[in-house]
């Protein structure tokens, strides 16, 4: 075993390498803690920011006098200084849009950082697996043709996550050969299956009996937090909460797959049964962020990315950092999607790709990079 495998899958501090606490690239910290103060206070203040901004503005003291007022004990204590209709826009439109942003954001981050690493691919993102089409193909039912009106408002999120789930089965079904699931065998059974499951979304769609469902289909293939309520927010938010936690307790074989499945079979990794737990992890996670907010490119893409050029490739520090950035991008994607052309609405899909797009290019052409951020 070589020394520098040895430094990878241990978390202990390596004297020889950039003082006592360089990371998987040898780079430099920049001060883990201050760089997470940071975020969290950036994250803070993007909310308060969304919140505030649209048609109505609404003062920050306002804002969060509102959003306290809702909690248990402490709204005795907060005089009623604001109107009705500012606490509607607050409470009911806007701080839960917002939320789900950051729910959906930090989801979308976390899942790219861990696709790319279970395929040792930095152009992999979370929706490769074929989730996102699978969610596609129910939720158009809902919203072309009314499908599971039973379940009222949560016919659309509900539905679109049990489309995820079922391409995710499918995925596992076409990968699954004597017993073990091959990497070459997932990637290639995930786009199979999203090209299955897009053909059969785009047969819905032309069938739609109006044109008002043909658009509404589009609009949440590409991406939307307008249907935002406090009702659809628990499930997801408990999901991402969950999954970065279970992520982050196995950062160790994380940073061990990065070295090769041969090496992290050494590192005493079972790399048949974590690459398993991979791909539930990030199927669960893409799912539940897919069934409220619709298709969002780029996020798990771009963000892992701009992160490791920042901590490097350790996974300690890379799914809290991806975590919180990729909150704050889809909190500023979306403030863009609603007052650029307000009062129209763009999708926030447009807002990601018009971002992604340009990184994407210059990630390309920029010669020193590879995987982890390594020259």
């Amino acid at each position: 075993m070589t020394s520098r495998t040895s430094s990878v899958y241990s978390s202990k501090p390596n004297p020889s390498k950039h003082n006592s606490r360089a990371h998987l690239t040898g780079k430099p910290t920049w001060g883990f803690t201050t760089i997470l103060l940071l975020l969290t206070a950036g994250l803070l203040l993007s909310v308060t920011l969304a919140v505030m901004l649209g048609p109505v503005a609404v003062a920050p003291e306002t804002v969060w006098r509102i959003v306290l007022s809702h909690l248990p004990w402490l709204d005795q204590w907060i005089p009623v200084t604001w109107t009705k209709p500012e606490q509607y826009i607050v409470w009911e439109i806007r701080f839960p849009r917002v939320l789900l942003g950051v729910v959906v954001g930090a989801g979308l981050a976390v899942t790219g950082a861990t696709i790319q690493a279970l395929i040792r691919n930095s152009l992999a993102d979370p929706y490769i697996l074929g989730v996102s089409s699978g969610a596609s193909v129910t939720a158009t039912l809902v919203i072309v043709f009314g499908a599971f009106g039973f379940l009222g408002r949560l016919a659309l999120p509900l539905s679109a996550f049990i489309g995820s789930l079922t391409a995710m089965l499918m995925v596992f079904a076409l990968a699954r050969v004597a017993g073990s699931i091959s990497t070459t065998r997932l990637l290639l059974a995930g786009v199979a299956v999203s090209m299955m499951l897009s053909a059969v979304t785009s047969f819905v769609v032309t069938m739609a009996p109006n044109e008002k469902g043909i658009r509404d289909a589009m609009y949440w293939m590409m991406g939307s937090l307008a249907g935002a309520q406090w009702d659809t927010l628990f499930i997801p938010s408990l999901i991402v909460a969950v999954g970065t936690v279970v992520l982050l307790t196995r950062y160790r074989s994380l940073n061990a797959l990065l070295t090769g499945e041969e090496t992290a079979v050494t590192l005493g990794v079972n790399v048949q049964t974590f690459r398993v737990l991979l791909v539930v992890v990030a199927s669960l996670l893409t799912g539940a962020v897919v069934s409220v907010s619709g298709s969002i490119g780029f996020v798990g893409l771009m963000i892992p990315h701009i992160v490791r050029l920042i901590v490097g490739s350790d996974h300690r520090r890379v799914l809290p950092v991806s975590l919180l950035a990729g909150a704050i991008f889809v909190v500023w994607a979306d403030v863009c999607a609603r007052l650029v052309l307000a009062p129209q609405e763009l999708p926030i899909g447009i807002v990601t790709a018009v971002c992604g797009g340009p990184f994407f290019v210059w990630l390309l052409r920029r010669s020193s990079y590879s995987f982890g951020g390594e020259k």
